[in-house]
């Protein structure tokens, strides 16, 4: 599936900002299973320093600064991605997830100890017995990885309420658990939690996902956000990627951005800004299909 992709960010501030630092999640990765054939980054003014990098993840990230009074800022991103759907194994081929848990976690070196670092807390995501005790249900013993990994996101999907007034970015994982609502990012950051508490890799995931408008309707221009999900490791298939807010394992309606440890790895644009007073920031994406 081939898709345009329109990103814009518009930051006004109420006085002028003297210097601002910049650093933007927002190039889609280049995959197996997702090609960029083209890739657009505006920023309005010009900033005075501009460079693109990978980061630790892997990820295309993009550091800017502002060393003159603004009272606006405006990043713009085109992209053009064609993406695949993913090869996916059959859930019950899949090692049971004891397993997995023991290689990544071995004393010795083992094939997958590398993404046993996705087992650790980070930021957002503590660890605690609470997360563990709700995903159980999910992990029998010597149930096959995938299969619990489907029942378990299934049911985050049924037990929780997709609520946007319901949270914020800073809104913490205990209580998104306890009132059962959020968005995108609280469901993939829960589901994430939950399998590191019990021993197994994950990670957060940004990127957009095809929104299709009710039959007869027609698509509104802009409609589209960003979204989230988590991928877990499964030996012997790679990362699979699991979408707790649509129940889904991702597919070629989900483009990915970036992926880390949480949020905080890969927000698409944060920054640090001397001035500005009061500021609004406005966010528009626009995901729709393309012609070949």
């Amino acid at each position: 599936m081939l898709y345009s992709i329109v990103h814009r960010t518009v930051y006004s501030y109420g006085s002028d900002v003297s210097h601002s630092y910049h650093l933007a999640h927002v190039r889609p990765r280049l995959l197996p299973t997702q090609d960029v054939l083209e890739y657009v980054l505006r920023i309005d003014p010009e900033p005075a320093f501009l460079v693109e990098r990978l980061d630790y993840h892997g990820n295309q990230s993009a550091f800017f600064t502002f060393g003159a009074p603004h009272r606006k800022l405006a990043i713009s991103v085109q992209s053009r991605v064609r993406v695949h759907a993913p090869a996916l194994p059959k859930a019950s081929a899949t090692p049971a997830w004891e397993e997995v848990r023991m290689n990544c976690a071995s004393d010795t070196l083992t094939a997958d100890s590398a993404e046993g670092e996705f087992c650790f807390n980070s930021p957002h995501i503590v660890r605690s017995s609470v997360f563990a005790d709700y995903a159980a249900a999910s992990f029998p013993p010597d149930r096959p990885l995938l299969e619990g990994v489907i029942d378990f996101t299934g049911r985050i999907y049924r037990d929780f309420k997709f609520d946007p007034r319901a949270t914020t970015v800073a809104t913490p994982l205990d209580e998104v658990f306890q009132t059962r609502r959020g968005v995108c990012q609280d469901f993939a950051h829960l589901a994430i939690a939950c399998l590191r508490s019990l021993g197994l890799p994950s990670r957060y995931v940004s990127g957009y996902l095809e929104t299709l408008p009710p039959p007869g309707k027609a698509r509104l221009i802009g409609a589209d956000a960003s979204h989230a999900w988590c991928s877990v490791w499964c030996p012997g298939h790679g990362w699979i990627d699991a979408d707790p807010t649509n129940n889904v394992l991702a597919g070629e309606r989900h483009i990915t951005v970036a992926w880390g440890r949480d949020f905080s790895d890969v927000s698409p644009v944060r920054g640090v800004v001397v001035g500005g007073g009061r500021h609004s920031v406005s966010v528009g994406i626009d995901v729709a299909r393309a012609q070949e």
